[in-house]
């Protein structure tokens, strides 16, 4: 199992929305093919096919926990899954 799998599995079961990276949480929305724009600290995540507009701040290095569960529910409510092609 790939780093970024474990990442998305913490992230769904949303057990410790609190200790997740800010930078390994944009890495991930990356590898799910969302495109990232920065604004000071503010990274807008948008992709094709999806209405809704991910904007993240970070919390110190971590994420905010709001933030991670807005994208749990995205990834649930699309049922997004990352690519198999060369994960490690």
């Amino acid at each position: 199992m790939g780093k970024y799998d474990k990442l998305l599995l913490k992230i769904l079961r949303g057990a410790s929305d609190a200790d997740i990276s800010f930078s390994e949480l944009c890495h991930l929305l990356k590898k799910f093919g969302f495109n990232e724009r920065i604004r000071g600290d503010h990274h807008i995540f948008t992709r094709d096919g999806i209405e809704e507009i991910l904007n993240l701040q970070p919390k110190g290095s971590k994420a905010k926990q709001y933030q991670v569960k807005q994208v749990r529910n995205l990834m649930v409510k699309y049922k997004l899954q990352l690519e198999e092609k060369g994960e490690k």
